[in-house]
């Protein structure tokens, strides 16, 4: 990380590479052990740079995309169409129009008007599109609210409870140019309480059999399977989460009396976070006496959002010092013009001065993809290591490139 420091520059975001492919890998193999039809789907929006894309159609994983730039990028690594899936709590006519002139391989549906529109859509184009219902199972996990997003208050999805899921269903049943194959449902992120997975599937066995599901054959489990981001946090496996989605879905339709079906599932932050790291530069120190230490790096709530928008907790290390005594707590913050720039809290760390280097591990997901200009501040390079070498695979941004819009 020093080495790529100096040749980089910070802030820097460093992938391992082998740990991506291998957690790709271990996905694709830990639900089909279970099914040979069982399909992972990248959730592209953890982070969606070109050589990340092309690993993951590489691995045999399909892609989900939430917005037109996101399919836009998914198209332009090589995604074959019919790998991709679309998704989106607000899509505009634009974006359905483009998914469906790529012929994308599903669409998830989010409500009514959406509907309506695809269905237009679709029949101008004179195709039909296959499509999902994503439903919001009343299942509330233990994460923060802000991610979580099974309960019935949510912008996503049409509840179970209430009739809103049934007239979604059969909205897409009487649409001529809507093909519906399955449910999504997504109950949220971040978790390590994996029972949930249990209780979303009884309730989504049951309204399958209550709808006569005889065209309700794919049943998309979300993803939301927590990581590290601290020492003490202790997260499932894959594999663990593989047997719990699987063995749910099996046996509550068994029990339901239906026919399986096929399982999919789109975990996004489990395959990226913990293989990303961030590297920032200290620039300064500044003791309050009788209040705190601050450590200012160059980096903050451009590369990293996340401690900002709900309160994520991150533990940093010393590149250059890893095994030395932290004897000191201090608030690591940024760069920014906002009291709320703040990436640690409280960070356990030795001493530290300007030119010290401080990463903070398991920062590849939401890190990069939430990136922004703010204040004017250029997003930050990315390189993937791999067997000893080092690829730039993001390159840092110009300062030109701050106004290149501008007209």
């Amino acid at each position: 990380m020093v080495a790529l420091a100096e040749e980089f520059g910070t802030p820097l975001v460093i992938y391992d590479g082998g740990l991506l492919r291998d957690t790709m890998r271990r996905y694709v193999s830990a639900f089909r052990a279970h099914d040979a039809q069982a399909e992972v789907i990248y959730a592209s929006k953890a982070f969606w740079a070109q050589a990340l894309l092309r690993m993951a159609h590489e691995e045999g994983l399909r892609v989900d995309v939430a917005s037109g730039g996101e399919l836009f990028m998914a198209l332009h690594a090589g995604f074959p169409a019919e790998k991709i899936v679309m998704h989106g709590n607000a899509k505009d006519a634009r974006e359905l129009g483009e998914a469906l002139d790529a012929m994308v391989g599903l669409v998830v549906v989010d409500g009514l008007d959406e509907i309506a529109l695809l269905d237009r859509l679709a029949g101008e184009r004179g195709r039909t599109q296959d499509v999902l219902v994503r439903v919001t199972p009343g299942v509330k996990p233990s994460t923060h609210q802000y991610i979580s997003t099974g309960q019935i208050d949510s912008k996503f999805g049409f509840s179970l409870e209430g009739g809103l899921a049934a007239a979604a269903v059969a909205a897409c049943r009487s649409a001529a140019n809507i093909n519906l194959v399955g449910l999504h449902c997504h109950i949220g992120s971040q978790i390590f309480e994996i029972g949930a997975y249990r209780l979303a599937a009884q309730l989504l066995a049951a309204f399958v059999k209550e709808q006569g599901g005889d065209d309700l054959t794919v049943m998309d489990m979300g993803g939301g399977l927590g990581i590290a981001y601290t020492r003490d946090d202790e997260p499932p496996s894959v594999e663990a989460f593989a047997d719990m989605v699987m063995d749910s879905v099996s046996e509550e339709w068994d029990a339901a009396g239906l026919p399986r079906p096929r399982v999919m599932v789109e975990p996004g932050r489990s395959i990226v976070g913990r293989a990303g790291i961030t590297v920032y530069r200290v620039t300064g120190t500044k003791d309050i006496p009788g209040v705190r230490r601050y450590a200012a790096v160059d980096g903050g709530m451009s590369d990293l959002m996340r401690p900002m928008l709900y309160g994520a907790v991150y533990e940093a290390l010393l590149p250059e010092r890893p095994e030395a005594e932290a004897t000191e707590v201090l608030r690591l913050v940024g760069k920014h013009c906002e009291s709320g720039d703040v990436l640690i809290q409280e960070a356990d760390l030795p001493p530290i001065g300007p030119g010290d280097l401080v990463c903070l591990p398991a920062t590849g997901a939401y890190g990069v993809a939430m990136a922004s200009n703010y204040n004017g501040v250029t997003r930050p390079a990315v390189v993937f290591v791999d067997n000893g070498e080092a690829t730039l695979v993001v390159r840092r941004e110009t300062y030109a490139e701050l106004v290149a819009r501008d007209l």
